[in-house]
């Protein structure tokens, strides 16, 4: 059965064209679904080829599409940017999710090979989809909102491996940094910082299962009585990409429940 838009009083995206890299499952599945029923094209950028075309046929190939893209290679960046333009005409959305676990290694033992690759997806990656978006965006002169997605391990220690930690931490630094730019065009840029999402990623992670991320999120987490989803990050996605943020640029959206604030004296994850 097709997957079916909803009807909205208010399409807050009406009109708009987003790329979400990472887009076939998870907290990149969800955004895609949102940002549909709010009124946008989007195209999926992934490697999970199956899940991603998958997906688009489920909401709607009018609507969606699905392109590989490896943020790593530059090349099929910018072929996926020029794919979304020449499929819709423009781009006003940039959700640079894609994203991998890295190792739980202690730094004693740190694999430099594996932090070169976690830091190639975190912050090449982005930095990547960032130049060859923002470049369409300038020409066209489109006012447009560019989202990273982070992580709770991108404010602080302790909580994530030492090289998702560490990328985490450089592509909020990327988002701040192409802010102070951009913003010269009209482009607002910002990140959300997610607390443990039960997402594939996280669950292939620590190898739980969903109920058991979500069970240890509860009993961190600061803000009871709710279990955070990846449909909240894609909400908070939402927000950003839409005019209700028209003026918010430059800003790490911690969507952790106050985790952050209050719990950092949590010891490291990572045991030597």
């Amino acid at each position: 059965m097709k997957w079916k838009q909803k009807r909205m009083s208010k399409q807050r995206l009406q009109g708009k064209v987003a790329i979400v890299t990472g887009g076939a499952t998870g907290i990149g599945a969800e955004a895609v679904k949102i940002f549909v029923e709010n009124g946008a094209s989007v195209v999926i950028a992934d490697i999970k080829d199956e899940l991603g075309h998958k997906l688009a046929t489920s909401i709607g190939l009018e609507t969606v599409s699905y392109h590989h893209c490896d943020v790593r290679d530059e090349k099929q960046v910018e072929e996926t940017v020029a794919f979304a333009v020449e499929k819709y005409g423009s781009i006003d959305i940039l959700l640079s999710n894609a994203g991998i676990p890295g190792p739980l290694s202690s730094i004693l033992e740190f694999d430099l090979k594996e932090f070169d690759n976690t830091v190639a997806v975190h912050v090449r990656g982005a930095a990547a989809t960032i130049k060859h978006a923002a470049r369409v965006m300038v020409a066209r002169k489109t006012r447009g909102s560019i989202i990273c997605t982070a992580s709770v391990a991108g404010s602080f220690g302790g909580c994530a491996g030492h090289d998702y930690t560490a990328s985490k931490h450089g592509l909020v630094g990327l988002v701040r940094s192409t802010c102070s730019e951009l913003g010269a065009y009209g482009i607002r840029v910002n990140s959300i910082s997610p607390f443990a999402v039960a997402t594939p990623l996280t669950c292939g992670t620590f190898d739980m299962e969903p109920a058991e991320v979500e069970a240890a999120g509860h009993a961190l987490a600061n803000l009871h009585g709710i279990t955070l989803k990846a449909t909240h990050i894609a909400q908070a996605a939402l927000f950003l990409a839409s005019d209700d943020s028209a003026y918010i640029s430059g800003h790490n959206m911690l969507v952790d429940g106050g985790f952050s604030v209050v719990n950092r004296g949590l010891p490291s994850i990572i045991q030597n």
